[in-house]
């Protein structure tokens, strides 16, 4: 008979402990690597071609369709499944809820197809749409986010959330599901970009790598809940890179810019421009710095 880990005893008096951080016989949750692999999947029926070893590439599509439709719906009603609650778990609840979500992406693709033309048009980086959908992360992070979006609107807890977390690691993009997102969004560069779950984003909307469309306070988190606590973007907005936008009072107004590194916790009425005005700059000898400076240089 083997003898126990010497630290054995311990991590079991953890366990009872601290049990708020155990699952030890409760349901089964839906598992990461199973929510990577769907939300691929999924990719690849919103872009055949694009990914290698794409099983679309060279068949009949009706057929290959069909199988891969077949396989996503079971593995999506299993992991689904996992995340409903106790008293509503059943298959027969997860399946209609995977079915209803199947039956909304051809909507979702034909509101990719505005997001990669906005990057046709804003982005004279961008040669083609090869280039966009292969290159370009913040096109991944929108695609999942919108299929993510779907679920959280029937009501699916827990799953979406676990999608756009695999997109955030992929693409350092954040964007909870929760968020509306109107068509012909444009992220450029991306990394960096948070976007909390009650924000509104309407069509024609530009954001730059590290922008934050955040919550102003999250003091008393629970009494927040489900209140409008994240910002409203008009359309045709620009943001540019590493502004702050708080508050779920805060509105920017249509065709508004916002610059670069702006802090900004109150609305903007329309067609405005809002900038940060900075200290001067100063080049100087590093001989000739005052005595007392607080910069070691």
């Amino acid at each position: 008979m083997s003898s126990h880990h010497p630290i054995a005893a311990e991590m079991v008096r953890s366990y009872a402990e601290l049990a708020a951080i155990n699952h030890l016989g409760g349901t089964q949750l839906p598992s990461k690597a199973a929510v990577a692999a769907i939300t691929e999947d999924l990719l690849h029926l919103l872009f055949p071609g694009f990914y290698e070893g794409d099983y679309l590439e060279g068949k009949e599509l009706g057929p290959a369709i069909t199988d891969l439709l077949g396989s996503l719906e079971k593995a999506l009603t299993r992991e689904v499944g996992k995340s409903l609650p106790a008293k509503s778990v059943g298959e027969e609840s997860a399946n209609s809820k995977v079915r209803s979500f199947l039956e909304r992406l051809p909507a979702i693709r034909a509101v990719l197809k505005t997001d990669v033309e906005a990057v046709m048009a804003g982005d004279p980086a961008a040669r083609n749409v090869e280039e966009i959908l292969l290159a370009y992360p913040g096109i991944e992070a929108i695609a999942v986010q919108r299929m993510a979006h779907e679920l959280h609107l029937l009501g699916v807890p827990l799953f979406p959330r676990m999608m756009t977390e695999w997109a955030h690691s992929r693409t350092g993009i954040d964007i909870h599901p929760g968020a509306v997102i109107g068509p012909s969004f444009f992220i450029d560069h991306g990394t960096g970009i948070v976007i909390g779950e009650t924000t509104e984003i309407g069509k024609d909307v530009r954001i730059y790598h590290g922008v934050t469309l955040g919550a102003r306070s999250v003091t008393g988190a629970q009494s927040l809940r489900g209140r409008k606590r994240h910002p409203t973007i008009e359309d045709g907005v620009t943001i540019y890179p590493g502004a702050t936008v708080l508050g779920g009072e805060t509105v920017v107004g249509k065709g508004s810019t916002i610059g670069g590194g702006v802090f900004l916790t109150k609305s903007v009425p329309p067609h405005h421009l809002v900038f940060a005005e900075h200290a001067a700059l100063k080049i100087m000898p590093k001989a000739e710095r005052p005595r007392g400076s607080e910069f070691i240089i």
